[in-house]
Formats: C-alpha cells, sequence, structure tokens
C-alpha cells in the first residue's frame, strides 16, 4: 500500500469518520440525529466530539444529594452518546466520584477514560497515575495526560513505556494557561503526543495562532477545555436572544452555539464542558447533533460575539 503523506492521511480518517457518522437508516424508520465523532489522527478511532470535563463539578465527595445528581448526569452523558470523561488528581475528590458513579451507569456506556498525571518526579509519577487507575475502577485509560507541562521530560518517557506495554492506550499533555503556550509549541515541535488539550472557546481563540496549526500539521487530537471560559461566555450574551441564523447548524441554546463553534474547528477533536446539572448535560450533549457550523457561518459566529 502506498504510503500517505500526513496530509493525505489526514483527510482520509476524516472522510472516513464524516462517512462512518452518516449511517442509512431502514425503509419506515425515523431519522434520529446522529451523534457527531471526529478521528483521533494517530489510530483513526472514532470520538465523541462532546466529551464531560469533572473541574470544579465532580468534587462531591460526602455530598450524598450532589452524588445523587451527579449520578444522573453521568446518565444522561452516556445515554446520549458520550463517550470521553477527563478527570485529574488536581481536582479533588473528582476521580474517587468518577469512580463510585461508573459502576451504576446502566445501558451502554462507551467509556473513554482520560486523566493526567500532575506531580514531580517518575516513581512519585507512576504512583499518583495508579492511585487514580484504583479510584476510577478501571483496567486501564484510554489516555492519560501530563497536566500542565509538570515535569513533561520525566513522564514523557514513562507514558511512551507505559504505551509500548498497552498500558494506556494514548498519550498527551495538557495546558491552561497562555503563559505556557511558548513552551507547549516547542514541545509539539520536537515530541510526539497523541493528544493535547488547551483553552480553545469562542471567547478565547489563542490557540489558533500557533497551538492548532503545529496540531493539525503533527497529526494530533486536540481537546479543548473550558469552552465557556467558566461560564464568561453566558455572561456576555445574557438577555439576548440566540440570532435566528444559529438555526441553520441545529443549534437552539447559547450553551449549543458555543459548542458547536469550538468542536467546528477542523483541527478540535473534542470538547470537554463540565456541569453538575442534568439539564445542562442535555444541552451540552445536543451540540454533538446535527450539522456543525461551516467557514463562513464560523466567521459569522465571531463577527457576531465581538459586536456584543
Amino acid at each position: 500500500m502506498r504510503h500517505l503523506s500526513p496530509m493525505n492521511r489526514r483527510r482520509f480518517i476524516q472522510t472516513a469518520g464524516t462517512l462512518a457518522a452518516s449511517m442509512i437508516l431502514p425503509a419506515g424508520a425515523v431519522a434520529q440525529p446522529e451523534t457527531l465523532r471526529k478521528a483521533i489522527p494517530s489510530s483513526g478511532e472514532l470520538l465523541p466530539v462532546i466529551g464531560m470535563g469533572t473541574s470544579r463539578t465532580f468534587e462531591a465527595a460526602g455530598d450524598s444529594a450532589l452524588l445523587a445528581q451527579l449520578q444522573a448526569v453521568t446518565q444522561h452523558f452516556f445515554d446520549m452518546g458520550g463517550g470521553m470523561i477527563d478527570s485529574s488528581p488536581m481536582y479533588g475528590s473528582a476521580q474517587q466520584v468518577i469512580g463510585r458513579l461508573l459502576p451504576g451507569v446502566t445501558g451502554e456506556r462507551n467509556l473513554f477514560a482520560a486523566t493526567k498525571v500532575w506531580i514531580d518526579g517518575r516513581e512519585s509519577g507512576i504512583r499518583q497515575m495508579e492511585a487514580s487507575r484504583q479510584a476510577w475502577g478501571i483496567p486501564r485509560f484510554d489516555l492519560m495526560q501530563i497536566h500542565n507541562l509538570v515535569d513533561w521530560e520525566t513522564h514523557l518517557q514513562t507514558l511512551q513505556q507505559m504505551k509500548a506495554e498497552g498500558t494506556i492506550r494514548y498519550l498527551g499533555i495538557t495546558t491552561s494557561h497562555g503563559r505556557y503556550h511558548d513552551a507547549l509549541q516547542d514541545i509539539l515541535q520536537h515530541h510526539a503526543f497523541d493528544f493535547v488539550q488547551l483553552t480553545y472557546s469562542l471567547g478565547n481563540r489563542e490557540a489558533e495562532s500557533r497551538l492548532l496549526p503545529i496540531a493539525q500539521e503533527r497529526g494530533i487530537a486536540v481537546i479543548a477545555n473550558r469552552p465557556f471560559q467558566r461560564g464568561s461566555l453566558f455572561r456576555r450574551v445574557k438577555g439576548r436572544p440566540l440570532p435566528p441564523w444559529a438555526a441553520e447548524f441545529d443549534c437552539a441554546s447559547w450553551g449549543q452555539f458555543f459548542l458547536k463553534f469550538a468542536v467546528s474547528h477542523p483541527t478540535v477533536t473534542c470538547a470537554i464542558p463540565a456541569t453538575s446539572k442534568v439539564k445542562h448535560m442535555q444541552d451540552n450533549m445536543l451540540a454533538g447533533r446535527g450539522r456543525l457550523p461551516d467557514e463562513a457561518q464560523r466567521r459569522r459566529m465571531i463577527d457576531y460575539f465581538e459586536s456584543l
């Protein structure tokens, strides 16, 4: 088989992902919007474009009412086609809460488990990752990420070995701070990663200038964190009606508007909004169905938002 260039390979994977998401229904069946998925460039595996973050929302240890609420949130996530759950040892009791909730999920559960290593030192990192696995109660993580570049050179060697041994499936690196972009740019240019997680939203498009082009060139899947900018995007549009042209890409709420913008970028693989409310989870997941804005519509979204 002829070797494909990185660009041609990426186009092939994206086309295959689009075809896989468009299924032919039997005669007489009622069409329902499919869960949109994008391909992980390093493997071609398809991932739902809307995942679930757990920062500030899943720190519920000892709160029975909140735990029950989060059980419903998690159930709706999977019921509506969710896959990736992202967490970190940095998020208080979130990982222990995930481990408590997962066994209570009924029906199909296509979990793509992602967490991070966030500590200095090789042995400390190994212990932390194993503690996370035990907290989740899973055989292995699909994705292990180096959190905010902490001791990244040490952990990269460990993750490369873990991936080779099958202890993890993918390795990644993250940042949620613009001050780390220069360092992250250099790291991505010189080292192989399956995933990069970074901040990207309609209100913060800094990653478009350098990091997203590098991810596209290097064939790295992109996870967009803080797609609502911790609620600041909603505050920006408070009291304003959704523009009627949002219906052109099957958008019925501001939450869907912001999420569809993030995941419609050609290089963004998925976004990981975090919530502790069922109604918000349902709304988030609907952003991963129907049409996504094209390039011209994305430009219109930017112009509209910047005019507010």
